[in-house]
C-alpha cells in the first residue's frame, strides 16, 4: 500500500510538471503571435509618421530584438523555430495590413523592398535560432551570442558607412551609436560568466571587423 502511494505521488508530480510545461509553451506561442502583431502595427505607424531618428532605431532592430528574445526563452529548438517564424510573419502581415487599411498598401513598410524583405525574413528567423543557442552554457552558447552581436553590428556598419550597400545618411551618428551600445549590452547580458562574455565579445568584434574589411 505504501509503495502504491509513492508511485501515485510520483505520477502526479510528473503529470503536474508536464502540464506546467505545456501551459508555458502555449503562453510562449501566444506571446509570439501577439508580440509580432503589436510590433508590426507599431512599426507601420513609426515608419509612416515618426521622425527619421525613431524610424531608424525601430526598423529593423525592434523586430530583431523580438525574435532573439523569443528564441532565448523557447523550451526547445523546434519551438524556437515556430515562435520566431510566427512572430516574424505576424509582424510583417500586421505592418502591411495596417498600411493597406489606411488606403496605401506598401510592401516597403518593413525592410525597404521585396529583396530586403526576404533578407530580413531569413535574418529574423536565423537570429531567433541563435537566440535559442544562447541558452547553452558552453562554447557554442558563446559563439551564438557573438554571432548575434556580429550580425547586428554588421547591419549598423552597412547603414552608417558612406559607400556601403545600404548607406543611410540619417543613421550616423546617433542611431548607429545607440544600436551599437545596446548590442554590446545585449551580448554581455546573454552570457552568465566573465569568460563567456569576453569570448562572445571577441567573436562579435572579429566577425564585424571582417565584414567591414571585406565589404569596403
Amino acid at each position: 500500500m505504501e509503495m502504491e502511494k509513492k508511485t501515485s505521488a510520483v505520477d502526479y508530480a510528473d503529470f503536474a510538471e508536464y502540464d506546467r510545461r505545456q501551459r508555458g509553451i502555449e503562453r510562449h506561442v501566444l506571446a509570439a503571435f501577439l508580440g509580432g502583431l503589436a510590433v508590426g502595427l507599431l512599426g507601420m505607424f513609426v515608419v509612416e509618421n515618426a521622425p527619421a531618428l525613431l524610424s531608424d532605431l525601430y526598423d529593423p532592430y525592434v523586430y530583431l530584438a523580438l525574435t532573439i528574445a523569443l528564441g532565448a526563452t523557447s523550451s526547445g529548438f523546434g519551438w524556437a523555430l515556430l515562435t520566431t517564424f510566427l512572430a516574424t510573419v505576424s509582424s510583417l502581415v500586421a505592418a502591411m495590413g495596417g498600411s493597406a487599411l489606411q488606403g496605401r498598401f506598401n510592401i516597403d513598410v518593413v525592410g525597404g523592398g521585396p529583396v530586403a524583405l526576404n533578407v530580413l525574413l531569413v535574418l529574423l528567423v536565423g537570429l531567433g535560432m541563435l537566440g535559442y543557442l544562447t541558452r547553452r552554457n558552453d562554447l557554442w552558447g558563446d559563439l551564438a551570442t557573438g554571432g548575434i552581436g556580429a550580425l547586428v553590428l554588421a547591419d549598423v556598419i552597412d547603414r552608417a558607412t558612406p559607400g556601403f550597400l545600404d548607406t543611410e545618411a540619417t543613421f550616423w551618428p546617433v542611431p548607429a551609436v545607440v544600436v551599437g551600445v545596446l548590442t554590446v549590452m545585449a551580448v554581455l547580458w546573454l552570457r552568465r560568466t566573465t569568460v563567456g562574455r569576453l569570448r562572445a565579445l571577441g567573436v562579435t568584434a572579429v566577425l564585424a571587423g571582417l565584414f567591414a574589411l571585406f565589404v569596403t
